[in-house]
């Protein structure tokens, strides 16, 4: 039996089909795999003791059986039984695998199933950024290649949150670009994807990165950002650089409980820090204060004082 915990999707899916690969019988081929092994796939919410038995019988024509169950957290007392009965003195030829969601509801079904001597196959929640960026650094370290911090955080911003979009670019590059991995590359296959939004924009300005900045404007425009959303980012991130720089130096994670932002934050503008003066500072301050006054009304363009505003604080920042 394999207990697959947890609820992110490519991750279940990943473990439930390596635990019915490593089933199949010795010499069966990847063509005919469905006719080697036999899968059923059930809900636990569907499935009694008794269809339990019946699914996990010997099969008359001795082919290998495989039963995955789902949403084992919505089992009942009597299908945990029947489970827990099955993982110790089960038939060798039944492969069962256990989906359990790893919350607090039914939480003594995988407790009964681990105790029961089940293999646990972990798929936890990969819900922040950094979990995302470990995630990519994983999924190339697998495909053979390695990618280093900034190019991961790179390749999240361009991608998106979705795991398998991720798993799919991450063996994209190394197919395409070699082993090795670095900003240049992300940026060479995903620029046109990064998320033009106003903290986009303000990334690549507060970075001094000019003609990047003003690609990434043009992005945003064309679909759709407010103008006010690019004033309002780059005095965010001015903001930041500000609050960084003051807090000296410290790990990101030393400085997050003090600063009341999360590390991965410190750290980008960590790097940013490094080229900002005071006085440079300042005057990029200003600068935004005046475009957001203009974009507010003060002004007769409001997409030109914006960009007027990414320009200044690009050319502060190489200051």
């Amino acid at each position: 039996m394999t207990l697959v915990l947890g609820d992110e999707e490519l991750l279940v899916s990943r473990a439930v089909q390596r635990a019915l690969d490593a089933a199949r019988p010795a010499g069966a081929e990847a063509s005919d795999a469905m006719q080697a092994l036999a899968v059923e796939d059930v809900e636990a919410a569907d499935l009694t003791p008794a269809q339990l038995v019946e699914l996990t019988s010997p099969s008359l024509f001795g082919e290998a059986r495989a039963v995955v169950v789902r949403s084992a957290q919505d089992a009942g007392k009597d299908l945990t039984a029947a489970l827990v009965a099955l993982a110790t003195d089960g038939d060798d030829d039944v492969v069962l695998v256990v989906v359990h969601a790893g919350g607090a509801k039914g939480k003594s079904v995988a407790e009964a199933l681990r105790g029961a001597g089940a293999r646990v196959a972990e798929a936890p929640r990969v819900k922040t950024i950094r979990d995302r960026e470990q995630f990519v650094a994983d999924e190339v370290r697998e495909a053979g290649g390695s990618i280093d911090r900034a190019a991961a955080a790179d390749l999240v911003a361009a991608v998106g949150s979705d795991l398998r979009e991720l798993a799919t670019a991450c063996r994209q590059l190394v197919t395409d670009v070699g082993a090795k991995i670095g900003p240049d590359e992300v940026s060479a296959y995903y620029r046109g994807r990064v998320e033009s939004t106003g903290f986009a924009v303000a990334d690549r300005a507060v970075e001094g990165d000019v003609s990047a900045a003003l690609e990434t404007l043009r992005w945003a425009f064309a679909t759709g950002t407010d103008p006010v959303l690019i004033s309002a980012a780059l005095a965010a991130n001015l903001r930041t650089i500000g609050l960084v720089a003051s807090a000296g130096r410290g790990s990101p994670d030393a400085l997050a409980g003090p600063l009341g932002m999360p590390p991965w934050k410190i750290r980008r503008a960590q790097a940013w820090v490094k080229r900002w003066q005071p006085a440079a500072l300042a005057e990029a301050v200003r600068a935004v204060a005046d475009a957001d006054a203009d974009i507010k009304g003060e002004g007769a363009d409001a997409a030109y004082a914006a960009e007027r505003a990414v320009t200044t604080v690009a050319g502060c920042a190489s200051q």
